[in-house]
């Protein structure tokens, strides 16, 4: 409840509105423009009365200043007895939200949430209790006819709709004094015809009703007409229509207030869903605007826990730099009941349709086996893999001697036989210079042309004497199928693996018409980027300090524009008696809310990199975090919020509503 006492006064024989000598004057570069000149007028309790000029006569100036959402420049002007000009923002803020009602011709309705949720919003800054705002709001839409549209937004329904439902709110309270601004300015005639009939059954109610209109025969349905022109009163003069009306409009506010804590509380939760609506009314700059705070707060969780372990190998890491690369496998993924009877489905020619994507360096085609390999008096269990003439390529091995396959080896299905470093020690023990010898694998001999680099981590890492031969050779002479296990794919380092798995998991599904397949993706070079950012912890630190910096201008540049962007929202809600205190809390919340959001996901994210770092380092590393500083992280994030948050909602409270609500 308002601790500020009440400015009513419903002494008898005081006039309701009183203006004597009023002006008003606005700034045009070094010029002065006078709107209103001199204007002396009274309205009593219960009258409707009509204010007519044409564009530019200063009815509508005049209708903002009797709805105190602008101030003379001169003059004095008197409600319930008291003179406006001795009202504070606040004080004016109760008189607008317990007392006016505004109907606008444009509606001025909340877009993000229902008519039913519009029309409570006057009530919610009133501190009426939440379960007789509700019902007071639906009842207030049937009797206007929109029982069935409580649910819809201002979008969903007719401009008749809209303005039955800005009715519906000028009357949340209570409405004793019905400021109608063009109210059936954009309404078509039968739509018109029937907010002028509410507006007559609100006179008869005792509501006193002050239309702005251009129109004369809108006019004249008014009991008195009020005629400006450039400014200045010209007429005032009663219709024969005049008939005052002694009711009294029914009293709401003062049979459901709640505590001022409980109203504190409800305009706190209004704040908060507002904030989540216009979040999720603009989800990407929402998520651009988290992300220097994503990326602070990861970066302080992740380096704090990395700089409790190891730091180990990041040479050597660096050194056995892996390669982007896509292995797929034949057969259908593991668990899949299909796996059973699904082999033999990966050809060549699939290996080719993947090697001619446009992110595709180079696919090497690779079939496994195990075999007897003899040479001389040498007999060892060996594997044997047939793949393309990239295979080198693909695999990031390199050649210590001789040379590796071309595009005649492939389709000559050459006996040409590549020997790794295992091999070498196991059947040239003393013949460091095989080229050119000839072993059996199995029941055909191959010529030794190559002699691989010792490769003890990476791509493979086996004790196992391993033979190399094009895989057309060991397809037609070892094996005699027309089918591969699997090919390996080279990506473009510029392309996102992530991507590329997508789109040649799209590409061979097309050729499949199933998911035979399975894929598997070699991100070496990420594993080595993640390895080396933790030997730079001091770095990181910086960085992270630096980033949640820049996130927070981040945050106050795009609230200032969230600000400039609802200007038109800030308008309506000072007009239905929000207080600055009420704007301010709106939009810092909503940067507290992003700020809050970003730390959680920037924790979370921090969590994320950890485990994976933990696996893929294994004992060499280990990611501990650290309580104190997912805490500190909150609390700054929160905090930045809060500090970088201020000043665009300290702008939002401080705009003129008059300004505010001419901005679309």
């Amino acid at each position: 409840m308002d601790t500020k006492p009440s400015i009513v006064n419903t002494a008898a024989g005081t006039p309701l509105m009183q203006v004597k000598g009023l002006i008003k004057e606005f700034k045009a570069g070094e010029q002065t423009i006078r709107v209103l000149h001199d204007i002396d007028l009274t309205i009593n309790q219960g009258e409707m009365v009509a204010i007519i000029g044409q564009s530019g006569s200063g009815k509508s100036t005049l209708m903002n200043i009797l709805g105190c959402l602008d101030q003379a420049s001169a003059g004095e002007y008197k409600i319930f007895g008291k003179s406006v000009s001795k009202l504070d923002a606040d004080e004016l803020a109760k008189l607008r939200r317990e007392h006016f009602g505004f109907i606008f011709q444009r509606y001025h309705l909340l877009g993000d949430i229902s008519a039913q949720d519009n029309v409570s919003v006057p009530a919610v800054y009133a501190g009426m209790d939440g379960q007789a705002r509700n019902d007071r709001a639906e009842k207030l839409l049937s009797d206007l006819g929109l029982a069935d549209k409580i649910r819809n937004r201002p979008n969903q329904l007719s401009g008749g709709q809209q303005q039955r439902v800005s009715i519906a709110r000028a009357l949340m309270n209570g409405g004793d004094i019905i400021l109608a601004d063009e109210p059936t300015g954009a309404l078509d005639s039968k739509s018109g015809d029937d907010v002028m009939q509410i507006l007559h059954d609100l006179k008869a109610q005792g509501h006193t009703i002050i239309m702005v209109t251009h129109d004369p025969n809108l006019a004249e349905q008014a009991e008195r007409v009020i005629e400006l022109k450039d400014g200045y009163k010209i007429a005032d003069y009663k219709t024969e229509h005049y008939n005052p009306i002694n009711a009294q409009p029914e009293p709401i506010l003062d049979q459901h207030r709640k505590s001022a804590f409980g109203s504190f509380i409800d305009r706190l939760f209004e704040a908060f869903k507002m904030s989540l609506l216009a979040m999720r009314a603009h989800k990407m700059r929402t998520l651009l605007t988290m992300l220097g705070i994503i990326i602070g707060i990861a970066s302080v969780v992740s380096v704090v826990g990395l700089g409790k372990g190891s730091q180990e190998q990041i040479l050597s890491n660096i050194s056995s730099l892996g390669t982007n690369t896509i292995t797929v496998t034949d057969g259908y993924p593991f668990g899949d009941p299909r796996r059973n009877f699904g082999d033999d489905n990966l050809t060549p020619d699939d290996a080719q349709a993947v090697a001619d994507q446009p992110y595709v360096i180079s696919v090497s085609p690779q079939l496994d086996s195990n075999m007897n390999v003899r040479y001389r008096n040498v007999q060892e269990a060996a594997s044997v893999s047939g793949v393309g003439k990239d295979y080198l390529n693909v695999s990031g091995e390199s050649l210590a001697q001789g040379q590796g396959f071309d595009e005649q080896s492939i389709l000559r299905r050459t006996q040409d036989v590549i020997i790794d470093s295992n091999a070498l020690q196991t059947f040239f023990p003393d013949n460091p210079n095989p080229i050119g010898e000839v072993v059996l694998i199995g029941s055909v001999p191959g010529r030794i042309i190559g002699v691989l680099e010792e490769n003890n981590s990476g791509f493979r890492n086996t004790d196992t004497p391993t033979f190399y031969m094009p895989y057309t050779t060991m397809l037609s002479r070892l094996i005699g199928g027309t089918y591969i296990e699997n090919f390996v794919a080279l990506i473009d380092n510029n392309i996102s693996s992530a991507a590329a798995e997508s789109a040649i998991s799209t590409l061979m599904i097309s050729r499949h018409g199933t998911d035979d397949f399975r894929i598997r993706n070699s991100d070496s070079i990420r594993e080595t980027i993640e390895s080396t950012t933790t030997a730079l912890t001091l770095l990181i630190s910086s960085i992270a300090i630096i980033a949640l910096i820049v996130g927070g201008i981040g945050v106050m540049n795009i609230m200032l524009v969230s600000v400039t962007e609802r200007t038109n929202e800030i308008g309506v809600r000072m007009a239905v008696g929000a207080r600055q205190n009420d704007i301010m809390q709106q939009f810092l919340i909503e940067a507290v809310l992003v700020c809050i959001l970003g730390g959680l996901l920037g924790i979370g994210l921090a969590f994320a990199i950890g485990e994976l770092i933990n696996r893929v380092g294994g004992d060499s590393f280990q990611v501990i975090y650290s309580t104190t500083s997912i805490v500190a992280a909150f609390v700054c994030s929160t905090l930045i919020g809060i500090i970088f948050g201020f000043l665009p909602a300290r702008n939002a409270a401080k705009l003129d509503p008059v300004e505010a609500l001419s901005r679309d």
